[in-house]
């Protein structure tokens, strides 16, 4: 009996000791994004199913996109929603495909370039070039942060299509969606540059700039990319990333939430409480 009550009192102190040995051992993983309308909306909903459905602590990195890219390539950020490509971030792919896992597009139909407020009567990049145009524009277009895939392409065009009397402005997404709407509500020329989806031609009326040199690429996809390793030490989270896709008209709604004064945290709650079927067959099989 003696030996009995010794055996099982062994018996509890393992389990007690594997219970606290569990208990610290938390589930966390590094998201990587940057700071665009889009990328916020797209990994405030994965961070949210990884907390919610799976049990993960996340960490958010916010940096531009080159070092998002290196974050996944050398291991430091685990994973991220934002690569675009083929066109956007060609050359972070060149540079980072041998060192990166990609699980392909979470999200079809996107597209980048110069937009305009549908009242001006510009029609492509080459119109640009017109001295009246420029003089309306303040020889100005309104970009975003340096480094971004769209900043470099805009760089590009200001030499393919001779713009030489232009300055690209580098700013941020928000900064960049600010001057737009304050154009916009009073009617004045803007050139921006612009891509889709984005909760801006959602509430106002704008058009892409014709781009006959093929500048910024045709329609793009979002993709899905992750540190190589992933998959062995974090499945569950690997199997949900592989699994995520979404509509634009998903992000879209998520993204006018956060324009309309929503935080991108309870915005990204109510969209994935709102669809339980969608978030169900991302995380299918991670359990």
């Amino acid at each position: 009996m003696k030996k009995w009550s010794l055996l099982l009192s062994a018996i509890l102190v393992a389990a007690v000791l594997a219970g606290c040995s569990q208990k610290g051992k938390e589930k966390t993983i590094n998201l990587a994004y940057v700071a665009w309308d889009s990328e916020i909306a797209s990994t405030n909903v994965v961070k949210e199913v990884l907390e919610s459905k799976l049990g993960y602590k996340v960490k958010m990195l916010q940096v531009d996109a080159g070092p998002m890219w290196t974050g996944i390539a050398d291991g430091s950020a685990d994973a991220m929603v934002a690569a675009w490509l083929p066109s956007t971030h060609a050359s972070y792919l060149e540079q980072y495909q041998s060192k990166i896992d990609d699980l392909g597009p979470n999200l079809d139909g996107t597209k980048i370039g110069l937009a305009v407020p549908a009242y001006l009567n510009i029609q492509s990049i080459e119109d640009l070039n017109k001295a009246e145009t420029a003089s309306s524009l303040k020889n100005r277009i309104i970009g975003i942060e340096p480094g971004a895939g769209i900043m470099m392409a805009t760089e590009k065009a200001l030499t393919d299509y001779a713009l030489k009397d232009y300055t690209l402005v580098e700013s941020s997404s928000a900064a960049m969606a600010q001057e737009l709407i304050k154009a916009y509500d009073n009617k004045q020329p803007i050139v921006v540059t612009g891509w889709t989806p984005h909760w801006m031609f959602a509430k106002m009326e704008l058009k892409y700039l014709d781009d006959p040199k093929g500048i910024y690429g045709g329609d793009e996809q979002i993709h899905t990319l992750v540190r190589q390793g992933l998959k062995d030490d974090k499945q569950d989270a690997y199997t949900f990333l592989d699994q995520f896709a979404w509509e634009p008209a998903d992000m879209e709604s998520v993204m006018v939430a956060i324009q309309e004064g929503k935080s991108p945290e309870d915005a990204a709650k109510d969209w994935v409480s709102a669809n339980p079927d969608k978030v169900d067959s991302w995380i299918k099989g991670t359990k």
